[in-house]
């Protein structure tokens, strides 16, 4: 896949200490993360809509009502991310709750197939069965931290999670429908928002094209952390594609499709494209799918609340992205050394983050932490983010880096 490759390629300039030829796209000057925090996670907290209200709104940062914040101390050392405390993005507003009433009589539509068909999620339930936990996270989580101020919620780490997705395997789907037509190349999900009428639906609809190698480990979900799929994550069917960025992961799937050609929705040929600063996104970009391996430091992590001198326990959650974290080093120091640190917990596949642990005697003043990790495929958390247009994919250990105080 060239859009693919292409991002690859940029991505290991980083990487590999070619970070100051991409200088020139626009002040990759990096700030720390208190520093950047924007001035609405400190604000008079917001009220959760009602969609949402079971979440622990203590351990949430309300945006807006379709963007929902994890805090950063607020997501445990235990693997899993409970759902009231997970994230919500939506794109546009959610349907009727009334969708997931009855969740079995939701139809999902199969086309670009040798029998194409229309499916409940009663019958999907028939067909197979797979559980994956993987890191759901939004592209633009880390948006805050880009000195160009790109428009969208201004993330810090907080828009992704750690959670477990149950379903039917696509490729089970497939199966029973004969299998895919001739000459597809992407798996093309539709989501069930409403449309308002006299708008083309081009303009709002949230439709995604996916390259077909990502039906591999792709899931029709209908189940999180061991509960109905509730409508905030996407219920009643959601189109889970492990690896890869929120977006791509269609809530209220109603249609599957193969297909040819990507999506035509505005959402697929202009949005989420790694266009460079100044520019709109456009086909000729990178379109915005894997994520890259990724870490950052939970906790200790708020400078306003001094810490005892001595042994402290340095934690965070370490990620792949398209392969599992292999490694983690932290640094007391910011950056200037390294230390190895410790995977603890469950192993809960390739596409989940793994909790880690530094233990370090820190003495009285400031200190600055950071992670960085790599890969199974060799993939490190560069120093440095790359510039885009609206803020995608950062992973720079030197953006995620806290500062705290030990007195």
């Amino acid at each position: 896949m060239k859009e693919i490759n292409n991002l690859s390629r940029r991505r290991m300039l980083v990487s590999t200490g070619g970070a100051m030829a991409l200088a020139g796209l626009g002040g990759m000057g990096s700030v720390s993360a208190q520093s950047a925090v924007p001035a609405a996670a400190a604000a008079k907290p917001k009220a959760l809509p009602g969609y949402a209200a079971w979440k622990d709104i203590d351990s949430m940062i309300v945006h807006s009502a379709n963007t929902i914040e994890t805090r950063r101390a607020a997501f445990g050392s235990s693997v899993i991310t409970p759902t009231n405390r997970l994230f919500v993005r939506n794109n546009v507003a959610p349907p009727s709750e009334d969708i997931v009433k009855d969740p079995d009589s939701w139809k999902l539509e199969v086309g670009g197939v040798v029998k194409p068909r229309t499916f409940t999620v009663a019958e999907l339930k028939t067909l197979g069965l797979q559980a994956v936990t993987i890191v759901l996270q939004c592209s633009g989580n880390g948006r805050a931290w880009f000195p160009s101020k790109p428009s969208g919620t201004q993330w810090t780490v907080g828009a992704a999670g750690c959670v477990t997705f149950t379903g039917v395997p696509v490729a089970a789907l497939l199966e029973a429908v004969g299998g895919m037509a001739d000459g597809m190349v992407y798996m093309t999900g539709t989501g069930g928002e409403e449309i308002p009428a006299g708008l083309d639906p081009n303009t709002v609809m949230v439709e995604r094209s996916v390259p077909i190698s990502a039906v591999k480990d792709a899931i029709l979900a209908w189940e999180i952390n061991g509960e109905a799929l509730p409508l905030a994550h996407g219920g009643p069917l959601r189109m889970i594609v492990p690896g890869y960025t929120g977006v791509n992961n269609v809530k209220y799937i109603k249609q599957l499709a193969f297909t040819k050609e990507q999506s035509p929705a505005n959402i697929q040929q202009t949005g989420y494209r790694f266009a460079p600063l100044g520019a709109k996104g456009a086909t000729t970009q990178a379109s915005i799918w894997e994520m890259p391996p990724k870490s950052w430091i939970n906790l200790p992590s708020d400078e306003s609340k001094p810490i005892p001198a001595g042994q402290v326990q340095i934690s965070g959650v370490a990620m792949g992205g398209m392969s599992a974290a292999k490694s983690i080093e932290v640094s007391v120091n910011g950056g200037k050394d390294w230390q190895k640190a410790e995977f603890i917990g469950p192993d809960l596949g390739p596409y989940a983050w793994r909790e880690f642990v530094l233990s370090a005697k820190l003495d009285a003043g400031k200190h600055q932490l950071a992670s960085r990790t790599t890969n199974e495929a060799g993939q490190s958390q560069p120093e440095e983010r790359l510039e885009n247009n609206r803020g995608y994919l950062n992973n720079s250990w030197r953006d995620h880096m806290v500062t705290i105080t030990v007195a």
